[in-house]
């Protein structure tokens, strides 16, 4: 009677060792989303981290100027890479102590391992940001912007509709088509 309990107890074991191990392998793997606000990426070859959206360096060693990054936002989620896998593109600005406010568009790329940055692509100085597409089918991220028409003055607000084309290359490099 000893043995047969014995092997009740042991085969409810097993049972339930195969039942918990079934149970854990099956479970979903929680969906990475990407943070727009803290991450890193190149701006004109220097590694710029944020931290709660923005940051800020000093211009120069010792110097009273910063050079300031934050995010701006308009983020666009769409497979910009051609893998199947939903890429997200976004703006941040950057002011470097001048008058200037540039805009640049990033690209974090879906991995296997989480989200690999591209480079930042200028889009313009103290333009007047507008929704980005992706068309239907294609892999071109299409970034929509208001600029001042040729020959008005900084001062003047962006009024004229503009477009850039861009795409990113098969080692991760974001870059401007040419139509």
């Amino acid at each position: 009677m000893k043995k047969r309990n014995i092997a009740v107890i042991i085969t409810v074991l097993v049972a339930g060792i195969y039942m918990y191990v079934h149970t854990i392998s099956n479970k979903p793997v929680p969906a990475v989303s990407f943070d727009g606000k803290n991450t890193s990426f190149s701006v004109d070859g220097k590694v710029v981290t944020l931290v709660n959206g923005k940051s800020e360096v000093e211009a120069a060693p010792g110097s009273a100027s910063k050079i300031t990054t934050k995010y701006f936002g308009n983020e666009i989620t769409s497979d910009l890479t051609g893998d199947g896998k939903a890429d997200t593109a976004f703006l941040i600005t950057q002011s470097t102590g001048g008058s200037g406010l540039f805009y640049y568009v990033v690209v974090a790329m879906k991995t296997e391992n989480g989200y690999k940055n591209t480079n930042a692509f200028l889009i313009g100085d103290r333009i007047a940001p507008q929704p980005m597409y992706v068309s239907e089918g294609t892999t071109e991220l299409q970034v929509n912007y208001a600029e001042r028409k040729p020959g008005e003055p900084m001062t003047v607000q962006p009024s004229q509709g503009a477009v850039k084309l861009l795409k990113v290359t098969s080692t991760g490099t974001l870059e401007g088509l040419l139509k």
